[in-house]
């Protein structure tokens, strides 16, 4: 079986088994409290490694204070690695997790993981070939393969669910012991009602609103 991959931009034929494994990669903000009141909060502020802080959502274009959740997910939506981070550290910076975590695999990002430097060190290192779209400023701009920006659309969809249906930003907190444990169950919920679509129920496991009972 063959398909088609994209090296420089420019279409290139692959076998399938070269390419075991793709998955998708992006973040999302995790307001603690409104920005206003920032100053004067002690929530999740026990220790200072641990501590909230100032933030920028890029895709939502705007400041928020608290944390940011790093994701990985396959194809079919289900979560593969995950990391917790302040508000103010760049995704890039996760990367770094993905290089000890993954390799032989295509991972599909956003403009926040546009990096030459990192690209080549995960290709170089683990043979992971991270695919992210080109700045319109770019020297040699080329826009990025529509199967791409289609199949990114996986993640995205994961954590407006994650919001929609878990409420994952509603936060009750008042320690990060509490916080962390909150999202790691909202995760884990997710992820079992998707295992039970798929073994018990055989449907498609992302239909997350179907009664399981």
């Amino acid at each position: 079986m063959q398909g088609l991959c994209y090296k420089n931009t420019k279409p290139c034929r692959f076998k399938q088994e070269n390419i075991k494994l793709i998955y998708y990669i992006d973040s999302m903000p995790l307001e603690v409290v409104k920005l206003s009141r920032s100053t004067r909060s002690k929530i999740c502020k026990e220790e200072f490694y641990t501590s909230p802080n100032k933030g920028f959502c890029a895709s939502q274009n705007m400041h928020y204070y608290g944390y940011k959740i790093h994701a990985v997910c396959s194809l079919d939506g289900v979560f593969k690695s995950f990391d917790i981070s302040k508000a103010s550290v760049h995704d890039i910076h996760y990367l770094k997790d993905i290089k000890n975590q993954f390799n032989d695999c295509v991972v599909l990002g956003d403009k926040g993981y546009l990096s030459a430097d990192y690209q080549l060190d995960l290709f170089e290192s683990k043979r992971i070939k991270l695919e992210v779209p080109m700045r319109k400023n770019q020297h040699g701009y080329q826009k990025q393969a529509y199967i791409f920006r289609k199949k990114r659309k996986r993640i995205e969809t994961l954590f407006s669910q994650l919001c929609d249906q878990f409420m994952i930003r509603r936060n009750y907190a008042k320690t990060f012991q509490g916080f962390k444990t909150r999202i790691l169950s909202k995760l884990t919920s997710l992820t079992i009602i998707q295992f039970i679509n798929k073994f018990v129920f055989d449907r498609n496991i992302n239909k997350l609103k179907i009664s399981i009972i």
